[in-house]
């Protein structure tokens, strides 16, 4: 890696699981920092949970609170770099616009903002990044799989239930009238588009 070293957070409440952790991170090339609970880890920005829990369920709602990735225990060292590569790809914004104006829409990918009408939207991570895909292809058909491989990562290429969730959470936050939308239009089956609202 080039640069200074990516700075990533442990969270866990089992040492020996933190200390493998730091370990594994740091040969990788990663600063790496730890947290001893769930408060100093939010107030840090925690980006990807490790959980021993694989129930869907615990995963849409560790997803729902911000947290960009969720990685079940047993996991294997190369499963947890390439997401978490995946997480920091997705958290630099790639070079392009610096804003982009939709309708009473203004959004801001350096300071991952949004305002609706001049006053500023709360998105989470998860919500800000589908917006930001369908902002970098606004006008055009974005797939399900293409959605779900750039926010989520490739092994969620199938998990639509995701994008209907999370979809749904921002058409509330940003659209005049959620149940007719102007702005997030789904293409039955296929995807989603970002567009001007017609006049």
């Amino acid at each position: 890696m080039s640069g200074p070293a990516p700075r990533v957070l442990v969270v866990d409440d089992e040492p020996q699981i933190v200390r493998g952790l730091k370990i594994i991170l740091r040969s990788a090339g990663y600063a790496v920092e730890a947290s001893e609970s769930k408060a100093e880890a939010l107030a840090a920005l925690a980006i990807l949970v490790l959980s021993a829990i694989g129930d869907e369920r615990e995963k849409v709602r560790a997803l729902d609170a911000g947290a960009d990735d969720y990685v079940t225990k047993p996991f294997g060292t190369e499963e947890l770099l390439a997401r978490l590569r995946a997480v920091l790809r997705r958290s630099a914004d790639p070079a392009g616009e610096p804003q982009v104006s939709v309708g009473e829409l203004l959004i801001d990918f350096a300071d991952r903002r949004v305002t609706r009408e001049g006053r500023e939207v709360h998105l989470t991570p998860i919500e800000f990044d589908l917006l930001r895909v369908l902002a970098h292809h606004r006008g055009r058909l974005v797939t399900h799989s293409h959605l779900l491989r750039e926010v989520w990562g490739v092994q969620y290429a199938n998990e639509t239930h995701y994008l209907r969730v999370h979809m749904a959470h921002i058409r509330r936050k940003l659209e005049p009238d959620p149940p007719r939308p102007v702005y997030l239009i789904t293409e039955p089956g296929v995807g989603y588009r970002l567009r001007e609202p017609s006049t």
